[in-house]
């Protein structure tokens, strides 16, 4: 239930919402979209995948083999790339927001450059709101929060909505239930 009140609430703000009960089919998933959204060895069509718990036990070298797929993120890298990957902690379900401890730069530039963000979350990690989170977060561990709701958006004085003019124009969230056990 708490899922769906997730999904529920990402989707009415433009975001993509996916779930799958293993890590090895959420990878097929992310490396599929990869493809079928052009991934390829050149600015503006590579992936940047920030270091990250999924990662954990996936044989990189077969995913070296994709053309345009990075893991050494850089600034340079990151503001080329058309996809960005990381890991988020925790998703709130009253608001469809997705939290994430940024101390480490290499995430908040995967997750704010490229055009889309891939964002993984382990099922466990969806909370009810923010009291919930706010009780798990330990601030001398956690110096940078980043909380994302949907696609970047603005609306000017005259109220015209633009997407993606301060981050990602696209965000898709794949939940993996056994990255941290299924709720």
């Amino acid at each position: 239930m708490i899922y769906e009140q997730f999904k529920a609430r990402a989707e009415g703000v433009s975001a993509e919402v996916y779930r799958f009960a293993t890590k090895e089919v959420a990878l097929d998933f992310v490396i599929g979209f990869l493809q079928g959204e052009g991934l390829a060895d050149m600015p503006q069509q590579s992936a940047l995948w920030a270091e990250c718990a999924f990662l954990d036990g996936v044989d990189r070298e077969v995913m070296q083999g994709l053309a345009g797929l990075k893991f050494a993120v850089t600034r340079e890298r990151a503001s080329e790339a058309r996809f960005g990957i990381s890991q988020m902690e925790w998703a709130l379900a009253d608001t469809g927001t997705l939290v994430q401890n940024s101390t480490a730069i290499e995430q908040r530039l995967v997750s704010s450059l490229p055009t889309i963000h891939i964002a993984l979350v382990p099922t466990s990690g969806i909370l009810p709101d923010m009291p919930a989170l706010l009780s798990r977060v330990q601030s001398k561990e956690c110096a940078y929060l980043a909380m994302i709701t949907g696609p970047s958006r603005t609306a000017d004085i005259e109220r015209v909505l633009t997407i993606g003019v301060h981050g990602p124009e696209r965000l898709v969230i794949v939940f993996v239930d056994d990255l941290g056990g299924a709720i």
